[in-house]
């Protein structure tokens, strides 16, 4: 693997140590090394390599592909009209020909389904060409073109999965009026205000659970809306699409210095049903903490130079400590958007700990300062949005909710099942309490263990905070499918074997398909989704089966040999006057232990960076 150019530095240097730029081949600029010195590499000794453009054929494909998707989404975004959860008071009854599909409720399921299974087949098949085992692969150009594709028809329907963006406009209404949205429900507005009838009851005598600097974005929102609910929707979403487009430009540069390949990254992150049906359909404010607490740290990373195991820390870069203080705020700003987003800084702070000597001196400094900043800016951005910490208060809101897909909830229910038949009396609330409780002690500990491995260089940090925070998330009684987008999306920039590929792909398909359109069980009329599965079913393999009678390599292609791709072999062992043994790493990354991939001379498998996941 070539590095590209690099550069060496002295203690005492005042230039600026930020990585230069790639001069795209392996001759580093060298000179004979002094005893003093220290090589800095221009880029991240895990750099992923560089990789050929499709053919004329492969890109034929994409397209096709892209067609389908977009074909998919156009079903989706029709389907919603009836299917979705729309308003109470729903504009779209007024409109010619669009009121219909809100009257064929289950012709307009059989077609929201389709486009669900259209764009989750299209995400499959957009990832064979996104393989890092590819020697050509999926320019990051033609994947912004497919996102733009597939995105453009959710833009402007009714939410869909969720009736979360409703308790968004009730609760941040709340907050316009004068009144503390952690103290009072939207039903303090009224129960006939336009903006509390699209509500669920159960939150509709809730406190948010969201952060001070969302409710004020919100309020604004409904500042400027009023009672329009559909324009409050409309302006959520574009929200939500302003936190998902800070993903997309991140998301290749924190997959560059990690060891993934850019497409790569963007595939699995974002172009992922997951984000298509929740973050873009259901506009989820889990895009705004994302990509803020991605930002983070990709500023917080910028002037860090890159490291392995056993190099001796250079001296201070010119900017350096301003660019981790300006990431430790953004992504403190994020927590205010969801608290989620503060797990972020224990890693970020191994991150600057092992950027020294990763002693726990280091990791006792730099948790100081994450501390110190994350006070300063988190009580800043409080009282400057007029709140104050009682928002700490509605934290607990969303474990009202027992979701059915939660393991703790389903543990808990079955072991109220399991009471009443041994006649013990109904004790689920009870067991879920204590499961809770249990939950979050054991995603705890998961975090302490990454935090200290990280530390060891035994993971990459950003691999413990994707593992720590989906473990918060997987083990909460309320857990719904987007919130494992908080592990995937950091975890799709960082870990590079394809078992976690592979994992990660079959969890977003199971999660994307388990909850219909507008987010509703059908109590009473179970028969409806069967019906309608079926028949969206039905046209989808016919759909498939025309795209295979059009380009067959498209679903049946044979892998040439030729065509995988196979890293360069560099320099059997960089000159370092301390670095015996290196593991391939980026500034505050690690691959593991044992030799850097650019020295074995073969390559790890799908060509990812060798070392543990």
């Amino acid at each position: 693997m070539a590095f590209g150019g690099g550069r060496r530095r002295r203690p005492g240097d005042e230039d600026d140590a930020a990585p230069a730029q790639d001069t795209g081949g392996s001759g580093a600029r060298q000179s004979p090394l002094t005893a003093s010195s220290v090589w800095v590499p221009a880029r991240s000794p895990a750099h992923p390599g560089e990789r050929e453009p499709l053919t004329a054929d492969e890109r034929r494909s994409v397209r096709l592909v892209q067609s389908f998707g977009t074909f998919g989404s156009l079903m989706l975004a029709f389907g919603s009209l009836g299917a979705g959860a729309a308003p109470v008071l729903n504009p779209v009854n007024t409109l010619p020909v669009l009121r219909l599909f809100a009257r064929i409720p289950t012709v307009s399921l059989a077609l929201a389904f389709i486009g669900m299974i259209m764009l989750i087949a299209g995400w499959l098949l957009l990832g064979r060409f996104a393989r890092p085992s590819r020697k050509r692969i999926v320019g990051k150009r033609e994947l912004h073109r497919t996102l733009l594709l597939w995105i453009a028809p959710l833009v402007v329907i009714p939410p869909i999965f969720t009736r979360d963006p409703y308790v968004y406009l009730g609760q941040s209404e709340v907050l316009t009026r004068g009144m503390d949205p952690y103290e009072v429900g939207p039903e303090a507005l009224g129960n006939d205000d336009p903006l509390v009838v699209g509500v669920a009851n159960i939150w509709r005598d809730t406190p948010a659970p969201y952060g001070p600097l969302f409710l004020r974005i919100g309020s604004w929102i409904t500042g400027i809306t009023g009672e329009h609910v559909s324009g409050g929707i409309l302006l959520f979403r574009l929200l939500t699409l302003a936190g998902l487009g800070i993903v997309v430009w991140v998301l290749p540069r924190l997959a560059d210095r990690f060891g993934v390949p850019p497409s790569t990254a963007l595939w699995l992150g974002v172009a992922n049903p997951l984000v298509l049906f929740h973050i873009v359909g259901g506009a989820h404010n889990d895009a705004l903490g994302i990509g803020l607490m991605l930002l983070g740290l990709e500023v917080g990373l910028r002037r860090l130079p890159y490291r392995v195991r056993g190099d001796s820390p250079p001296p201070l870069a010119k900017g350096e400590l301003r660019f981790i203080v300006a990431g430790a705020a953004i992504i403190t700003v994020a927590a205010t958007v969801k608290l989620h987003a503060i797990v972020a800084l224990g890693f970020f702070g191994v991150m600057i700990a092992r950027r020294w000597y990763g002693g726990i001196k280091d990791l006792l400094k730099a948790a100081a300062g994450m501390l110190v900043i994350c006070a300063v800016v988190m009580t800043a951005v409080t009282y400057a949005v007029g709140l104050d910490y009682g928002w700490v208060n509605g934290l607990s809101t969303p474990t009202k909710l027992w979701n059915w897909i939660a393991p703790t909830a389903e543990i808990g229910q079955l072991g109220g099942v399991l009471g009443v038949t041994l006649g013990l009396g109904n004790h689920t609330a009870g067991i879920i309490a204590v499961l809770a409780i249990l939950s979050y002690l054991a995603a705890g500990a998961i975090t302490v263990k990454f935090l200290w491995d990280s530390l060891h260089w035994r993971y990459r940090p950003m691999i413990g905070l994707g593992v720590s925070v989906g473990a918060f998330m997987l083990l909460h009684v309320a857990m719904q499918p987007w919130w494992l987008l908080w592990a995937i999306i950091p975890l799709a920039a960082s870990a590079g074997t394809s078992r976690f590929r592979v994992l990660a792909t079959g969890m977003s398909v199971a999660l994307a398909v388990l909850i219909p359109p507008n987010g509703s069980p059908f109590d009473g009329r179970l028969y409806t989704l069967p019906q309608a599965y079926f028949a969206g079913g039905l046209v989808v393999l016919g759909a498939l089966a025309l795209l295979w009678w059009r380009a067959p390599a498209v679903l049946f292609a044979r892998t040439d040999p030729d065509d995988l791709f196979h890293p360069q072999a560099g320099p059997a062992r960089r000159r370092h006057r301390a670095s015996p043994s290196r593991s391939a790493d980026a500034a505050g990354t690690t691959a593991g232990t044992g030799d850097p991939p650019e020295a074995s001379g073969a390559a790890p498998r799908d060509g990812a960076p060798r070392g543990r996941p």
